[in-house]
């Protein structure tokens, strides 16, 4: 019986070695901004609801709130979202807790319009890094 059993040169492991590690270097920083990404996008999720106390606050009195106490909205902080605060004009700020890369970081909704009860928000990314900011708060 003949054994043709090989298997593969050291050259062949190392280089398949070698592009398993290019792959890495590019999927894990792209995976890890994705993560903060969709943490992000949290905040923008629990904005909802001051969103929607500005807007019945405008549409009952003609006029934006000038606090979370006038707007009828008691403030929201999660692992991730430190605050969520309405300020003058109704001006909602998102400001985050973690990870580390986005803590302290803040997003501000402005009404801009109100027409017909509805109302239109401006997003801005304050303080909030670029490659993190929602596309929707991209100016």
């Amino acid at each position: 019986m003949k054994k043709n059993m090989q298997g593969f040169t050291l050259i062949e492991l190392m280089i398949v070695i070698a592009i398993l590690g290019i792959l890495l270097a590019i999927a894990i920083p792209a995976y890890q901004d994705y993560t903060i990404r969709a943490k992000v996008s949290e905040g923008l999720n629990l904005a909802a609801a001051p969103k929607l106390a500005v807007a019945e606050y405008q549409q009952s009195n003609g006029e934006f709130p000038g606090s979370a106490v006038s707007a009828g909205y008691e403030t929201v902080s999660t692992t991730i979202v430190d605050n969520i605060d309405i300020g003058a004009d109704g001006v909602i700020t998102i400001t985050y807790a973690d990870p580390p890369e986005i803590a302290n970081a803040t997003i501000t909704l402005t009404p801009a319009t109100a027409t017909g009860g509805a109302v239109t928000w401006r997003c801005e990314a304050g303080t909030l890094e670029p490659k993190y900011t929602p596309s929707s708060c991209r100016n």
